[in-house]
């Protein structure tokens, strides 16, 4: 039921966003909204203290990795011009991860490596001794088959999956109280990521679509962990869907919420770290309909964005 809600609550912004609203979108200006950092989770600190090293010294490696690598940067710009963003967004995505959610490699290309090592291995994706293939074979998932977008079909999946299926008993398998992508897309441990832009196997196949459109890869298939893993693994290929990422936020803002975020890197970067902006756009632009003339609320960035914005000089420096 409340997925059902928010799906009609998403339809209804939009409607009203879009009929409401004759002139340009609301420009989110450059800059943090917060004067202080916002407090970074629990898990992003045990894993800098077990690293035994620093938010700071992590943040300084990636910058010397990202400025001894012209080819990386030369690339980071060419799929951002292909996407129609600005490559200041990627470089702020993956300064905000290798930041607060892993540690740099020695080489920035080494991920090619690692990418290897991954395309040779037996692996699938599933919960136990289920497949994705036999999950998805589930009466409930009936109603997904109409979605033609990639985007469209897993996110109705993920919704059947809250509603249907997480922390209950269904035909005697007990399923987990947890995301879609943890318990069905993590052959290792949950939670997860990989890649120059940690990109999550769930996202890759929700992003597909648009990258094969605009980058010419083949479509990725639930059925071929492999190759799903060695796509966000290979940095030419990670890179295209993290200019997807950015480029669906920045689309649902304007569409949905009609803000233009894309001339502040923070709050791309903050929702390339969060995720959900179609239900995110469609609860702000909720809150601002509901304010009766009041001043405009803007997006804000979490402790990842703010970074971003605070360092955009150096990142900047970068391009």
């Amino acid at each position: 039921m409340r997925k059902t809600l928010l799906a009609f609550a998403v339809a209804l912004t939009f409607t009203t966003v879009s009929s409401s609203f004759a002139e340009a979108a609301t420009v989110v200006p450059p800059g943090n909204r917060n004067a202080e950092q916002p407090g970074v989770p629990g898990a992003s600190a045990r894993r800098t203290k077990a690293s035994n090293t620093s938010y700071e010294r992590k943040y300084q490696k990636v910058i010397e990795l990202l400025s001894s690598d012209k080819a990386l940067i030369g690339k980071i710009k060419a799929t951002a011009g292909r996407y129609g963003i600005d490559p200041i967004h990627m470089i702020g995505a993956i300064v905000g991860e290798h930041t607060y959610n892993v540690d740099a490699y020695d080489r920035l290309q080494s991920y090619y490596v690692k990418a290897a090592s991954y395309a040779g291995n037996s692996f699938r994706f599933g919960y136990k001794d289920e497949s994705i293939a036999q999950f998805l074979s589930h009466s409930q998932f009936g109603k997904c088959q109409s979605k033609k977008d990639s985007y469209a079909l897993w996110s109705c999946r993920e919704d059947v999956w809250d509603d249907s299926f997480r922390g209950k008993k269904v035909d005697g398998v007990s399923y987990p109280d947890n995301r879609f992508s943890a318990v069905f897309f993590q052959p290792f441990y949950a939670g997860q990521t990989f890649g120059l832009g940690q990109i999550n196997p769930l996202t890759a196949l929700m992003l597909t679509d648009m990258v094969s459109r605009t980058s010419g890869y083949e479509r990725l298939d639930e059925n071929d962990a492999a190759a799903v893993y060695t796509a966000i693994m290979d940095p030419d290929r990670s890179l295209a869907f993290m200019a997807a990422s950015i480029r669906k936020s920045i689309d649902d803002y304007k569409s949905i919420a009609d803000m233009d975020i894309s001339r502040n890197p923070g709050v791309t970067s903050t929702l390339y770290n969060v995720g959900g902006s179609q239900n995110r756009a469609a609860a702000l632009a909720q809150k601002n309909l509901q304010r009766a003339g009041g001043d405009i609320i803007l997006p804000e960035e979490n402790y990842y964005g703010w970074l971003v914005n605070d360092r955009i000089k150096d990142l900047q420096g970068l391009l």
